[in-house]
């Protein structure tokens, strides 16, 4: 089998990498250059109670009391879209899975219908990077207006450009819960990695330099580089 081609007509891509690596930024690039769909766990979570679909209000109830939605519903939320029109050429999964077990079962639900994960893009950043990435973070508490101190600084430090209120951080942001959460995350994140690797389905790129460089490294990941302008 081909890089990029899957069991069945689809093209089915993963994209994986820890929080601050940019991922989400290159599956929505990805979204509009090859006119796939760009399914992220959360963003489905939120569509399908807002619209309170069966599985929607099925997910309403682990979510309201803090829990995890089960892989089994998470996994019938994405054959969900991956069975409506506009997935028919392929989609990007963003998000999930998230553990081996998950991706075991994704992996029997697609082949129960033919298909399989097409390519799997692992955008690998250092962790300490990852910690500047996020923690450099800081927003308006009127507004919401993002600042990065290194990427998207306000004019005076600290201070909101717009209304001159001093920036915050989110507690998500702080270094310290940054390097908690990747403690947490990448273990099975690697997991997920070595799962993909055993059928040789992995590309790992750098996740460093910018956007548009680390856009080029997917495309040629996924063996497009040429084909998509």
């Amino acid at each position: 089998m081909t890089h990029g081609a899957s069991t069945g007509a689809r093209r089915i891509y993963l994209l994986v990498g820890a929080v601050g690596a940019g991922k989400g930024t290159q599956a929505e690039i990805l979204r509009e250059r090859l006119g796939l769909p760009h399914l992220a766990s959360g963003d489905l979570f939120r569509k399908a109670t807002r619209e309170g679909t069966p599985l929607g209000e099925k997910a309403r109830v682990y979510m309201e009391r803090g829990d995890l939605v089960p892989d089994e519903l998470t996994i019938a939320m994405f054959m969900d879209e991956l069975a409506k029109p506009e997935a028919a050429r392929g989609a990007i999964l963003d998000g999930f899975p998230r553990t081996v077990a998950q991706a075991s079962a994704l992996d029997a639900t697609l082949a129960g219908q033919g298909e399989a994960i097409s390519r799997v893009v692992y955008v690998e950043v250092p962790s300490e990077e990852l910690v500047e990435r996020v923690s450099g973070r800081w927003v308006c508490p009127t507004d919401g207006t993002p600042y990065h101190v290194v990427t998207d600084p306000p004019r005076v430090p600290g201070i909101c450009d717009k209304d001159g209120t001093p920036l915050i951080q989110r507690e998500d942001d702080k270094p310290e819960v940054v390097r908690a959460r990747l403690a947490q995350q990448v273990p099975p994140m690697l997991e997920v990695i070595a799962h993909y690797e055993r059928a040789g389905k992995v590309a790992r790129i750098d996740g460093r330099g910018a956007i548009d460089e680390v856009t080029a490294r997917v495309l040629d990941a996924l063996g497009m580089s040429q084909r998509v302008g």
